[in-house]
């Protein structure tokens, strides 16, 4: 049984959203939950995010999308290629939570104990 952490982050990569998910799940089950009251300019996030279901939700809400497209679409969509190069903060934002082992090895066996120290690490990175 493995466990997935999707983060929504500001510009500085400081951690503003955090939800649990099991591992087998898909990425974009839980992507409106993840970014639903955020007010942003812009939206980042990988090609897993990629629905035509939440790309009109982050449009309705007045941000800019930026996913790229999958390969496979029939209608690809344009992004900004640029503006897409900054979303490895939150990958850097990750591998900093990966540095606090008792995440990194996932040790409470309860999700809810696991989530709380991911809150825990999560606020330590916040303010360094």
């Amino acid at each position: 049984m493995s466990t997935k952490i999707h983060a929504a982050g500001d510009a500085l990569g400081n951690p503003v959203r955090l939800i649990a998910s099991p591992g087998q799940r898909n990425d974009i089950a839980f992507a409106h939950d993840l970014v639903d009251g955020l007010e942003t300019a812009a939206t980042l996030a990988d090609k897993g995010y990629d629905a035509d279901h939440f790309c009109e939700a982050i449009a309705q809400s007045g941000a800019e999308v930026v996913i790229p497209p999958k390969r496979n679409r029939k209608a690809q969509r344009d992004y900004d290629v640029e503006l897409y190069k900054e979303r490895n903060i939150i990958e850097r934002f990750f591998n900093k939570l990966k540095q606090f082992r008792r995440v990194a090895t996932r040790y409470d066996k309860l999700l809810a104990n696991f989530m709380g120290f991911v809150k825990l690490a999560a606020i330590a990175i916040w303010l360094k």
